[in-house]
């Protein structure tokens, strides 16, 4: 009689048990994902009750010991000026109104500066992409982020109008820390309503959004002063009809 091993499982055995549980954890994360995704289409008719990123926002103060306040208010697209359209698109993506959700040029010029830095791509990102890391996903660079953000922005592209996604993101995009939207923007910075804005005071606040936490109006820094008469000369060069920002 042949003796019996003291193992209990040969490799050819244990190989097939390790796929099996790798394949139940993937299917658990695609359970537990498609539980949690958000549905896109309610964005079209109805406004956003918090963010991903002002979640995030009041966590971190709530931790610090600080207060959780945010200054936040939704308002229609007509109360929210055409300066300030002009400035974000000008800023942010130039193409807005002719991608599908994602600019291939800027893309590729991403990694170009990426493989000079040695660094990740930055900086490609339009404004379809940021409403939907703002709306809920987070600042992460993670991999497994990206894809989502790529999903979402795509679903954004399919549901919504040009408008309506440049309607949530003027609403939603953070201006500082701790203020989002344009109407509360205007208001903290300006002591004015969004629809009341100059091309200058537009220039300011697209200038920051880039960096909220450090640029903002009221900031001297050359860097930021020096972005803010960027936005105004790309302002004055974007061959974009004005009815498409109505």
């Amino acid at each position: 009689m042949t003796p019996r091993s003291g193992k209990s499982s040969s490799p050819s055995r244990l190989w097939p048990r390790l796929v099996g549980l790798a394949v139940l954890a993937a299917l658990a994360v695609v359970v537990y994902e498609a539980v949690r995704w958000p549905d896109v289409r309610l964005m079209a008719v109805r406004a956003p009750r918090s963010t991903a990123f002002i979640d995030r926002y009041r966590a971190t103060e709530r931790q610090a010991g600080r207060s959780a306040r945010v200054e936040w208010t939704v308002v229609p697209y007509g109360r929210i000026a055409t300066s300030l359209k002009r400035a974000v698109v000008a800023g942010e993506d130039t193409s807005f109104f002719w991608h599908h959700g994602f600019e291939t040029r800027e893309i590729k010029e991403a990694f170009d500066r990426a493989m000079k830095d040695f660094g990740l791509p930055r900086g490609a990102s339009t404004i379809t992409q940021q409403l939907a890391k703002n709306l809920w996903l987070s600042p992460s660079r993670n991999p497994i982020r990206k894809v989502k953000e790529a999903i979402l922005t795509w679903q954004l592209e399919k549901a919504l109008t040009k408008r309506r996604i440049l309607d949530l993101y003027l609403n939603v995009a953070e201006f500082g820390p701790g203020v989002y939207g344009a109407e509360a923007a205007s208001r903290h910075y300006f002591r004015k309503a969004a629809a009341e804005l100059s091309d200058e005071e537009a220039a300011q606040l697209a200038a920051g959004l880039p960096r909220p936490s450090i640029w903002h109006p009221g900031v001297g820094t050359v860097a930021y002063r020096g972005y803010v008469q960027e936005i105004r000369r790309r302002m004055e060069r974007l061959a974009i009809p004005a009815r498409l920002f109505q």
